[in-house]
Formats: C-alpha cells, sequence, structure tokens
C-alpha cells in the first residue's frame, strides 16, 4: 500500500463480508475491495457476477500469500475469528474481526500478542458501538450529563434457534457453540456500548466477574417440536448451554454491569437492550418497536429525583442538543449502508490502516470484552464463583503500529 493509496481489502466469508459493500463503495478513496475468499463455489460466482475483476480464492492461505492484499475483513464463523487474525497479521495484513474476538483465553493472549509484535492494525467490527442511540449516549456521557457512572445493564435476547442448524438438522456453528459450551457465550454486541461509556481501558478496566446460567429448557423443546421427540437436541442433556446466561461484572473504578445473554427462550427480539444509572441521570432503552428509549437527567429536571416526582422523557427529544457528531455528518449515508453502524465501522478501521494508529475498538478492547465467554465458562462450572480478568495492556505502551 503506497501513500495516500486506499487500503485493498479482501473479505473472508462472503455472506456477511458482502453486507460492507455499500459501506466501501462510500469509503472509494480509503478503500478498495479487491477479493473474497469463500468455501462455497456459488457465493464467489455470485461476488464475481456483482464485482467483475475482483479476486476470488477458496483457499485463506492462498489469499494470504497475495501481496496486493493490504488487510482482511473476517466475517467468518466466531470460532475461527482469532486463529485467522493471528495469521493474517503474520502475513502482514491488518485485520478487521467480526465479534466475538476469540473463545478462549489463550486465543485472546494470542491475539495481543501478535499485534503487539507485528504493529499491525487489528480492530474488531463492533457494529452495536456504532448504532445511533448508543453514540448519543457516549456524547452525553462524555459531557458529563450522567455524571459518576455507578451502574450498567445490557442483554443480547435474540431467539435464534432456527439458524441453529441446518434443514437437515445438523447444527450450524451456532448451533455447536450451544452443544458445546455453557457460559455467556455471545457478549460483546452488549458490552461494547457499555464500555464506551465507562471508559474502559480509558480511565477504568475490568476487575472481575460471575455468572450463572439456568437449563436448557427452550433449545431441547424447540428440537423436539421440529425434529422429533428421537433426535439427541430433543433431550435437555444434549445442551451444554443453557436457555439465560448472567453475568455480573465489577470495574476496578466500582461499576457494576449486569449482562443477559439468551439465544433460546421463546419471545420477542430485544438484542439491544441497554440501561445506564449515573449520580445525575439514567437511560433506559426501548423495550419493543414503537417505544422510545428514555432518559433523565438531574441537570434538566425542576425536581429532584428523591422527591419522587422527577419524569422519564424520551431521548429523542433531546437529540438537536446531544446527537452525536458523527451521525450528524453521516447520518445518510449510515442508514443506507445498513447494519446501524457498518458504515462507521468501516471507517474507523481504513482511517486507522492510512493514518497508522490505535483504533476504536482496538485488540484490547476485543479481548476484554470477547474473554467474558471463557471466563463466564469458568464461573458457571464453579458454581458461579468469581473469576478475575487477565491484565491483557500490561505491555499495551511499547505497541508500535506500522
Amino acid at each position: 500500500m503506497g501513500a495516500n493509496q486506499p487500503v485493498r481489502l479482501a473479505v473472508v466469508g462472503g455472506v456477511r463480508g458482502g453486507s460492507y459493500s455499500k459501506s466501501v463503495a462510500m469509503l472509494s478513496d480509503k478503500v478498495q475491495m479487491v477479493a473474497v475468499c469463500d468455501l462455497n463455489e456459488a457465493v464467489l460466482n455470485n461476488w464475481r457476477l456483482n464485482n467483475p475483476g475482483i479476486k476470488t480464492y477458496t483457499d485463506f492461505n492462498e489469499l494470504l500469500n497475495d501481496s496486493s492484499i493490504d488487510a482482511v475483513l473476517l466475517a467468518t464463523p466466531m470460532m475461527l475469528h482469532a486463529k485467522q487474525a493471528v495469521q493474517a497479521m503474520k502475513a502482514g495484513k491488518h485485520v478487521l474481526s467480526e465479534v466475538a474476538a476469540a473463545h478462549t483465553i489463550e486465543d485472546c493472549w494470542e491475539l495481543v500478542e501478535t499485534v503487539e509484535q507485528t504493529g499491525m492494525i487489528y480492530m474488531m467490527a463492533e457494529n452495536f458501538n456504532y448504532f445511533r442511540l448508543n453514540m448519543m449516549v457516549k456524547n452525553m456521557v462524555d459531557q458529563g450529563e450522567f455524571g459518576e457512572i455507578t451502574h450498567a445493564e445490557c442483554g443480547y435476547i435474540h431467539d435464534l434457534r432456527a439458524i441453529s442448524h441446518f434443514e437437515d438438522s445438523r447444527l450450524t456453528w451456532r448451533g455447536e457453540m450451544l452443544r458445546d459450551y455453557n457460559g455467556n457465550n455471545y457478549p460483546t454486541h452488549s458490552l461494547g456500548p457499555v464500555c464506551q461509556w465507562l471508559g474502559i481501558h480509558r480511565g477504568d478496566e475490568f476487575d472481575y466477574m460471575t455468572t450463572i446460567v439456568s437449563k436448557p429448557s427452550s433449545q431441547s423443546g424447540y428440537f423436539a417440536e421440529t425434529f422429533g421427540a428421537d433426535h439427541p437436541g430433543a433431550k435437555p442433556d444434549y445442551w451444554q448451554q443453557g436457555d439465560s446466561s448472567l453475568t455480573l461484572i465489577r470495574t476496578k473504578q466500582g461499576a457494576v454491569i449486569y449482562l443477559r445473554n439468551d439465544f433460546s427462550s421463546a419471545r420477542p427480539f430485544n438484542y439491544a437492550h441497554f440501561g445506564l444509572q449515573g449520580t445525575k441521570g439514567a437511560f433506559l432503552s426501548a423495550r419493543r418497536e414503537g417505544e422510545d428509549p428514555l432518559v433523565w437527567m438531574d441537570s434538566r429536571s425542576p425536581d429532584r429525583s428523591h422527591q419522587g416526582t422527577v419524569q422519564w422523557e424520551s431521548i429523542w427529544e433531546l437529540a438537536p442538543e446531544y446527537e452525536h457528531p458523527s451521525w450528524k455528518k453521516d447520518r445518510a449515508k449510515a442508514e443506507e449502508a445498513g447494519f446501524g453502524g457498518d458504515y462507521f465501522v468501516m471507517e474507523e478501521f481504513v482511517s486507522a490502516v492510512l493514518e497508522g494508529r490505535r483504533p476504536a475498538v482496538d485488540v484490547y478492547d476485543a479481548v476484554a470484552i470477547s474473554c467474558v465467554f471463557p471466563l463466564s465458562v469458568q464461573s458457571v462450572a464453579a458454581n458461579g464463583k468469581p473469576v478475575e480478568f487477565p491484565n491483557f495492556t500490561k505491555n499495551r505502551s511499547k505497541i508500535k503500529y506500522v
């Protein structure tokens, strides 16, 4: 990649990776999509049809040997992310990885050490950080409207049983995860925005956590209904993962976080549940479609909360004053690109590569929220025993990005 030239990006995982096409097109002065890698020839044919001249690969190793590629977007199954990211950085490629970054503590450490050794730019593509509402709340936090933050809650409550299997009942990677692990297995969408609000790695850090999990009744019941009582998945003991996983995290500055993850319970989607409590205000996300998120701030209230007379107001009423600058500037682009925050994810990643700087969600941020998965498995196995977070940032000051 020469000076002032766009980042030449390869997509690994052509289905989800394709959703970034609009964002890349909007950022053509900074990034070009030059290659795609996928195991499915039909997926590659679709890319060739819509992107004449694009290079296509079925072998990840061959793609990494291509010197005309500067960076890779990993949009592969979650359990592959860490190993592929390490391999790509060692091959001299910058990495934008879908969530989560890793699912073992060992992989988290290897990611960190590889970034420190190679100086390659690594960013986790946590698009929930860039949702309009979440960035607006961050802007309010940055302006001190909530005072000192003491509590946050978040949850990814999303009935995904229908995509835990293929039509012939074989398990997808999500189903295999539910079968093989019992913990809080998908924490990053929830914790990403909360980390922004609490200033994790920017004044505060995670300290310790504990997790408990319910029994797996919904998952087994669904398999019995869908594939019959003789299917192995119809038996509760086939699944390690319980329906609802509840994690409590305490930070070193004394804030507490409540995190719920639930892939299986029968209910309407609520995969973007958030709440925030500070000494001067509070925020609650909407519970359903058509309902406004709510906020109360002491600075705007004629009464004090301890009087019992204060009222919530819609946060959207405050958008003219507190809309995040990025959304003021590029709202139309972000909404056209889709997924709420993908445009800002891509813009931040390629800007960090071109400027040789720390990205907004760097490797330390990525492993901090991803390691909740393996730490929660440890805690559940020990009947909810608290476990400490590793000190992944101990060598952060020594890193030099290329």
